[in-house]
Protein backbone atom coordinates (compact mmCIF):
# COMPACT_ATOMS: atom_id res chain seq x y z
CA UNK A 1 0.00 0.00 0.00
CA UNK A 2 1.57 3.40 -1.02
CA UNK A 3 0.10 7.34 -0.69
CA UNK A 4 -0.52 6.83 -4.73
CA UNK A 5 -2.87 4.15 -4.37
CA UNK A 6 -5.08 5.64 -1.89
CA UNK A 7 -5.08 9.13 -3.72
CA UNK A 8 -6.59 6.45 -6.46
CA UNK A 9 -9.18 5.07 -3.81
CA UNK A 10 -10.20 8.36 -3.43
CA UNK A 11 -10.55 9.27 -6.47
CA UNK A 12 -12.44 6.73 -7.43
CA UNK A 13 -15.07 7.36 -4.67
CA UNK A 14 -15.38 10.74 -5.69
CA UNK A 15 -15.58 10.30 -9.39
CA UNK A 16 -17.76 6.81 -9.26
CA UNK A 17 -16.39 5.94 -12.45
CA UNK A 18 -12.96 3.91 -13.03
CA UNK A 19 -12.81 5.41 -16.11
CA UNK A 20 -13.41 9.01 -14.92
CA UNK A 21 -11.73 8.12 -12.25
CA UNK A 22 -8.57 7.20 -14.43
CA UNK A 23 -8.96 10.40 -16.71
CA UNK A 24 -8.70 12.40 -13.77
CA UNK A 25 -5.63 11.43 -12.30
CA UNK A 26 -3.65 11.34 -15.45
CA UNK A 27 -2.89 7.31 -16.38
CA UNK A 28 -5.05 4.66 -18.06
CA UNK A 29 -8.18 2.80 -16.95
CA UNK A 30 -6.33 -0.74 -16.94
CA UNK A 31 -3.18 0.81 -15.13
CA UNK A 32 -6.06 2.54 -12.45
CA UNK A 33 -8.02 -0.84 -12.60
CA UNK A 34 -4.71 -2.98 -11.38
CA UNK A 35 -4.13 -0.65 -8.56
CA UNK A 36 -7.37 -0.67 -6.95
CA UNK A 37 -7.13 -4.46 -7.26
CA UNK A 38 -3.51 -4.65 -5.64
CA UNK A 39 -5.05 -2.57 -2.61
CA UNK A 40 -8.08 -4.81 -2.07
CA UNK A 41 -5.90 -7.47 -2.42
CA UNK A 42 -3.11 -5.77 0.29
CA UNK A 43 -6.22 -5.36 2.74
CA UNK A 44 -7.61 -9.09 1.54
CA UNK A 45 -11.14 -8.02 1.10
CA UNK A 46 -13.50 -6.05 -1.65
CA UNK A 47 -13.15 -2.27 -1.21
CA UNK A 48 -15.86 -1.35 -4.10
CA UNK A 49 -19.09 -2.37 -4.22
CA UNK A 50 -18.60 -3.20 -8.74
CA UNK A 51 -22.37 -4.80 -8.50
CA UNK A 52 -23.65 -0.87 -7.54
CA UNK A 53 -23.36 1.03 -10.81
CA UNK A 54 -22.40 4.01 -8.80
CA UNK A 55 -19.35 1.71 -7.30
CA UNK A 56 -19.83 2.88 -3.71
CA UNK A 57 -17.28 1.44 -1.36
CA UNK A 58 -18.04 -1.32 0.82
CA UNK A 59 -18.13 -1.26 4.56
CA UNK A 60 -14.60 -1.83 4.82
CA UNK A 61 -13.86 0.26 1.75
CA UNK A 62 -15.44 2.96 3.61
CA UNK A 63 -13.11 2.55 6.72
CA UNK A 64 -10.13 2.50 4.52
CA UNK A 65 -11.45 5.71 2.31
CA UNK A 66 -11.94 7.61 6.06
CA UNK A 67 -8.04 6.82 6.95
CA UNK A 68 -6.70 7.03 3.07
CA UNK A 69 -8.10 10.90 3.35
CA UNK A 70 -6.39 11.55 6.88
CA UNK A 71 -3.09 10.04 5.69
CA UNK A 72 -3.52 11.90 2.40
CA UNK A 73 -4.32 15.31 3.97
CA UNK A 74 -1.44 14.58 6.33
CA UNK A 75 0.96 13.62 3.84
CA UNK A 76 0.47 17.21 2.09
CA UNK A 77 0.57 18.98 4.75
CA UNK A 78 4.21 17.40 6.11
CA UNK A 79 5.47 18.40 2.54
CA UNK A 80 3.89 22.00 2.85
CA UNK A 81 5.65 22.14 6.17
CA UNK A 82 8.84 20.93 5.12
CA UNK A 83 8.60 23.51 2.19
CA UNK A 84 8.13 26.11 4.37
CA UNK A 85 10.72 25.40 6.72
CA UNK A 86 13.54 25.01 3.67
CA UNK A 87 12.63 27.17 0.86
CA UNK A 88 11.81 30.90 0.42
CA UNK A 89 9.91 29.93 -3.38
CA UNK A 90 7.35 28.40 -1.53
CA UNK A 91 4.47 28.16 1.20
CA UNK A 92 3.11 30.52 3.50
CA UNK A 93 4.25 33.00 6.19
CA UNK A 94 1.63 33.94 9.33
CA UNK A 95 2.72 36.71 11.44
CA UNK A 96 1.17 39.66 13.18
CA UNK A 97 2.06 43.48 14.27
CA UNK A 98 -0.02 46.55 16.05
CA UNK A 99 -1.81 48.58 14.74
CA UNK A 100 0.72 51.27 14.55
CA UNK A 101 3.28 49.14 12.67
CA UNK A 102 0.50 48.43 10.36
CA UNK A 103 0.36 52.04 8.87
CA UNK A 104 4.11 52.62 7.51
CA UNK A 105 6.65 49.81 8.31
CA UNK A 106 4.99 46.45 8.21
CA UNK A 107 3.35 47.32 4.67
CA UNK A 108 7.00 49.32 3.28
CA UNK A 109 8.53 45.43 4.46
CA UNK A 110 6.07 42.90 2.90
CA UNK A 111 6.23 44.94 -0.16
CA UNK A 112 9.71 44.42 -0.27
CA UNK A 113 9.65 41.16 0.83
CA UNK A 114 7.18 39.95 -1.44
CA UNK A 115 9.34 41.81 -4.29
CA UNK A 116 12.04 39.44 -3.47
CA UNK A 117 9.87 36.21 -2.48
CA UNK A 118 6.88 36.65 -4.72
CA UNK A 119 5.87 33.30 -4.60
CA UNK A 120 5.59 32.89 -0.75
CA UNK A 121 1.78 33.82 0.59
CA UNK A 122 2.10 36.41 3.16
CA UNK A 123 -0.66 37.05 5.81
CA UNK A 124 -0.52 39.51 8.62
CA UNK A 125 -3.04 39.83 11.53
CA UNK A 126 -3.22 43.51 13.07
CA UNK A 127 -4.46 43.90 16.53
CA UNK A 128 -3.65 44.70 19.81
CA UNK A 129 -0.51 43.22 21.68
CA UNK A 130 -2.40 40.70 24.17
CA UNK A 131 -4.75 39.51 21.00
CA UNK A 132 -1.34 38.98 18.98
CA UNK A 133 0.41 37.39 21.99
CA UNK A 134 -2.28 34.22 22.45
CA UNK A 135 -2.35 33.89 18.42
CA UNK A 136 1.35 33.72 18.82
CA UNK A 137 0.91 30.95 21.98
CA UNK A 138 -1.96 28.93 20.11
CA UNK A 139 0.95 28.91 16.79
CA UNK A 140 -1.31 30.88 14.34
CA UNK A 141 1.37 33.27 14.00
CA UNK A 142 5.11 33.12 13.86
CA UNK A 143 6.75 36.46 15.60
CA UNK A 144 4.62 39.34 15.63
CA UNK A 145 5.39 43.31 16.05
CA UNK A 146 4.56 45.41 19.23
CA UNK A 147 5.99 46.65 22.72
CA UNK A 148 8.33 44.55 23.85
CA UNK A 149 8.41 45.95 27.47
CA UNK A 150 5.45 43.17 27.71
CA UNK A 151 7.53 40.41 26.92
CA UNK A 152 11.24 40.99 27.68
CA UNK A 153 11.44 39.19 31.19
CA UNK A 154 8.61 36.57 30.16
CA UNK A 155 10.97 33.39 29.46
CA UNK A 156 8.45 32.21 26.97
CA UNK A 157 8.87 35.17 24.68
CA UNK A 158 12.15 36.23 23.03
CA UNK A 159 12.75 39.35 21.81
CA UNK A 160 14.09 41.83 19.27
CA UNK A 161 14.24 45.53 19.35
CA UNK A 162 13.23 48.53 17.04
CA UNK A 163 13.55 51.58 17.09
CA UNK A 164 11.58 53.10 20.25
CA UNK A 165 8.91 54.97 18.88
CA UNK A 166 7.92 58.62 20.17
CA UNK A 167 4.00 58.65 21.47
CA UNK A 168 2.07 61.55 21.01
CA UNK A 169 -1.36 63.66 21.35
CA UNK A 170 -3.08 65.21 18.04
CA UNK A 171 -5.94 66.52 17.34
CA UNK A 172 -7.76 67.89 14.26
CA UNK A 173 -6.56 71.70 13.08
CA UNK A 174 -9.28 74.15 14.65
CA UNK A 175 -9.45 71.71 17.58
CA UNK A 176 -10.65 74.85 20.89
CA UNK A 177 -7.76 73.37 22.29
CA UNK A 178 -5.56 74.75 19.69
CA UNK A 179 -6.55 78.45 20.41
CA UNK A 180 -5.20 78.48 23.92
CA UNK A 181 -1.74 79.59 24.35
CA UNK A 182 -0.49 77.20 27.22
CA UNK A 183 -2.36 73.99 27.51
CA UNK A 184 -2.58 71.91 30.65
CA UNK A 185 -2.82 67.90 31.05
CA UNK A 186 -6.66 68.77 32.91
CA UNK A 187 -7.82 70.11 29.61
CA UNK A 188 -7.04 67.15 28.33
CA UNK A 189 -9.58 65.44 29.89
CA UNK A 190 -12.65 67.59 28.69
CA UNK A 191 -12.56 65.64 25.74
CA UNK A 192 -12.72 62.67 24.57
CA UNK A 193 -9.68 60.53 24.08
CA UNK A 194 -9.68 57.97 21.23
CA UNK A 195 -6.72 55.26 21.09
CA UNK A 196 -5.71 52.24 20.05
CA UNK A 197 -5.65 49.89 23.07
CA UNK A 198 -3.52 51.56 25.90
CA UNK A 199 -0.39 50.16 26.65
CA UNK A 200 -0.18 49.35 30.81
CA UNK A 201 2.57 52.45 31.07
CA UNK A 202 0.24 55.12 29.12
CA UNK A 203 -2.55 53.82 31.15
CA UNK A 204 -1.09 54.34 34.41
CA UNK A 205 0.42 57.46 33.58
CA UNK A 206 -2.95 58.86 32.29
CA UNK A 207 -4.91 57.69 34.70
CA UNK A 208 -2.29 59.41 37.47
CA UNK A 209 -3.13 62.30 35.12
CA UNK A 210 -6.85 62.55 35.34
CA UNK A 211 -6.57 61.57 39.41
CA UNK A 212 -8.34 58.31 38.61
CA UNK A 213 -7.37 54.98 39.56
CA UNK A 214 -7.83 53.30 36.31
CA UNK A 215 -8.41 55.06 33.06
CA UNK A 216 -10.05 54.10 29.56
CA UNK A 217 -10.10 55.94 26.60
CA UNK A 218 -13.84 56.99 25.23
CA UNK A 219 -13.08 55.65 21.93
CA UNK A 220 -11.07 52.44 21.06
CA UNK A 221 -10.16 50.70 17.91
CA UNK A 222 -7.38 49.02 16.55
CA UNK A 223 -8.16 50.71 13.33
CA UNK A 224 -5.76 53.11 13.12
CA UNK A 225 -6.90 55.17 9.99
CA UNK A 226 -10.74 54.88 11.48
CA UNK A 227 -9.48 56.10 14.68
CA UNK A 228 -7.48 59.19 12.28
CA UNK A 229 -10.65 59.79 10.53
CA UNK A 230 -12.91 60.17 14.65
CA UNK A 231 -10.36 62.31 15.23
CA UNK A 232 -10.57 64.14 12.08
CA UNK A 233 -14.27 65.45 12.22
CA UNK A 234 -14.76 66.02 15.88
CA UNK A 235 -12.94 67.49 18.85
CA UNK A 236 -11.40 63.94 19.59
CA UNK A 237 -7.88 63.84 21.15
CA UNK A 238 -5.84 61.05 19.32
CA UNK A 239 -3.21 58.83 20.76
CA UNK A 240 -0.60 57.42 19.17
CA UNK A 241 3.12 56.70 18.19
CA UNK A 242 4.38 59.77 15.72
CA UNK A 243 5.43 57.48 12.95
CA UNK A 244 1.68 56.15 12.32
CA UNK A 245 0.43 59.43 10.95
CA UNK A 246 3.79 61.59 10.27
CA UNK A 247 2.63 62.39 7.12
CA UNK A 248 -0.48 63.74 8.18
CA UNK A 249 1.29 66.13 10.66
CA UNK A 250 3.52 67.69 7.46
CA UNK A 251 0.65 68.02 5.24
CA UNK A 252 -1.34 69.76 8.29
CA UNK A 253 -4.31 68.00 8.29
CA UNK A 254 -3.29 66.90 11.99
CA UNK A 255 -1.94 68.88 14.39
CA UNK A 256 0.42 67.64 17.76
CA UNK A 257 -0.77 68.60 21.56
CA UNK A 258 1.86 69.88 23.81
CA UNK A 259 0.99 70.22 27.95
CA UNK A 260 3.02 72.19 29.51
CA UNK A 261 3.08 69.68 32.38
CA UNK A 262 4.19 67.07 31.00
CA UNK A 263 7.47 66.47 29.63
CA UNK A 264 7.57 65.80 25.74
CA UNK A 265 9.77 62.89 26.06
CA UNK A 266 8.44 61.16 28.99
CA UNK A 267 9.58 57.55 28.33
CA UNK A 268 6.41 56.36 29.81
CA UNK A 269 4.78 57.73 26.74
CA UNK A 270 7.03 56.34 24.09
CA UNK A 271 6.72 52.43 22.63
CA UNK A 272 9.48 50.45 22.49
CA UNK A 273 8.67 48.53 19.53
CA UNK A 274 10.26 45.45 18.96
CA UNK A 275 9.72 41.67 17.36
CA UNK A 276 8.47 39.16 19.84
CA UNK A 277 9.15 35.34 19.18
CA UNK A 278 8.54 32.09 21.27
CA UNK A 279 11.52 31.10 22.99
CA UNK A 280 13.18 27.91 21.59
CA UNK A 281 10.39 27.28 17.96
CA UNK A 282 12.42 27.92 15.17
CA UNK A 283 11.01 29.75 12.63
CA UNK A 284 10.27 29.29 9.13
CA UNK A 285 13.08 30.75 6.13
CA UNK A 286 10.19 33.23 5.16
CA UNK A 287 9.40 34.11 9.14
CA UNK A 288 13.09 35.01 9.32
CA UNK A 289 13.54 36.97 5.97
CA UNK A 290 10.60 39.11 6.61
CA UNK A 291 12.23 39.67 10.14
CA UNK A 292 15.67 40.95 8.32
CA UNK A 293 13.47 43.04 6.44
CA UNK A 294 11.53 44.53 9.16
CA UNK A 295 14.67 45.48 10.91
CA UNK A 296 16.39 47.22 7.69
CA UNK A 297 13.39 49.20 6.35
CA UNK A 298 12.90 50.28 9.99
CA UNK A 299 16.80 51.22 9.67
CA UNK A 300 16.13 53.29 6.56
CA UNK A 301 13.13 55.12 7.94
CA UNK A 302 15.04 56.22 10.61
CA UNK A 303 17.56 57.37 8.56
CA UNK A 304 15.21 59.08 6.29
CA UNK A 305 13.75 61.12 9.56
CA UNK A 306 17.21 62.58 10.77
Amino acid sequence: MDLRQLRYFIALNEHRSFVRAADAMGITQPAFSRSIQGLEQEFGCVLVDRGNKDLRPTPEGQVVLQHARTLVQGAALLSAEVTQMTKLDAGELHFGCGPAPAVKLVPDAVAQFINAHPKVRTCFQVDNWENLSRALSREEIEFFIADIRHFESDPNFQTQALTPKRGVFFCRPGHPLLAKESLSTNDMFDYPLATTRIPPGIRKLLANLSGRMDFASTIETEHFPALVKIVLQSNAIGVGTEEAFVEDIAQGSLALLHWRNLPQNIESMNARCGIVSRTGFRLSPAAREMIETLVAVDRQEVAVAV
